[in-house]
């Protein structure tokens, strides 16, 4: 993509994408660029709709990754090219609707206790205990953690800032990594270089390993995290508006998703029918003399 992977970096960078969208982004591009063997600047609507059909029919890509990959050449053609008729009738694909993968408090304890990093003991700690995605966590730095206030502060999609909670737990634990560890350059969690963030794909690894040692079947992802802290949160009875604000997303109905009742919870909860009755006295089955 030579000059044109330039200019598509410079045009994120101007609309605050975050590292992980580009890299993503650049990487779809490519995949589209090298499937012709041409430069998408050569290219329009007929090798678009041709590429999805062979990411559909012949890679058998899920409905995200096609999403994805259309997203990114979406962006090329509107912003980077500024032809958005190429892509203006290329349809997204209809995504599934499934429930979040949710884990129980004690499985979530039993993840972090087969952990032996305390650096990814303290990311779990801090993703769960927040609501955090892992670029979220990733991206702290020290400074962000009002111990005064009590409160994280976060950098979320888009260059949008929010708080969220911060735990006295996790905040002990994060004392006793900083204690252990001295992490140095300007990230609260870094990588091998002090300037560098840990890679997503390195602590998705060290979270799958975790699950798979205390004997989880569930599909869980580290983003199973935030799944669980907000269904846990609603669970709790905390009110969905503040669960809303403490995720940081734009409508309330994305919050929705986590209002599915769990088995467990299910069975605490009296029908209206035997409540009634309770409150009379009644016994409904049995037969008045």
């Amino acid at each position: 993509m030579g000059e044109l992977q330039e200019k598509m970096k410079a045009d994120f960078l101007l609309r605050g994408y975050s590292d992980e969208t580009v890299s993503n982004y650049l990487r779809y591009c490519r995949h589209f660029a090298k499937h012709f063997m041409r430069s998408p600047a050569e290219m329009g609507e007929q090798e678009v709709r041709s590429f999805m059909l062979y990411l559909v029919q012949e890679r058998h890509v899920g409905a995200h990754l096609h999403k994805a990959h259309l997203s990114a050449l979406k962006f090329l053609y509107r912003n980077t090219l500024a032809r958005p008729e190429v892509v203006e009738n290329i349809p997204n694909p209809k995504l599934p609707k499934t429930q979040p993968v949710v884990l129980s408090g004690e499985e979530i304890l039993a993840v972090f206790n087969a952990i032996r990093s305390i650096k990814h003991k303290a990311i779990v700690g801090t993703a769960y205990s927040a609501g955090l995605r892992i670029s979220e966590v990733l991206s702290l730095h020290p400074s962000d953690i009002d111990s005064k206030q009590m409160r994280i502060l976060i950098h979320g999609k888009g260059n949008k800032e929010r708080f969220s909670l911060l735990s006295p737990l996790v905040l002990e634990l994060l004392r006793h990594y900083y204690r252990k560890v001295r992490p140095k350059g300007s990230y609260l969690f870094p990588g091998q270089k002090p300037e560098t963030q840990l890679s997503v794909s390195g602590v998705s690894r060290v979270f799958k390993m975790a699950l798979k040692k205390v004997g989880i079947q569930k599909k869980a992802t580290f983003h199973s995290l935030r799944h669980s802290f907000a269904t846990h949160l609603l669970e709790n009875g905390n009110d969905i508006r503040y669960v809303q604000a403490l995720l940081g997303h734009k409508s309330i109905s994305t919050t929705a998703r986590y209002t599915h009742v769990s088995n467990t919870h299910l069975r605490k909860i009296e029908s209206p029918w035997d409540t009634i009755h309770k409150q009379k006295g009644d016994k409904p089955c049995k037969r008045k003399k």
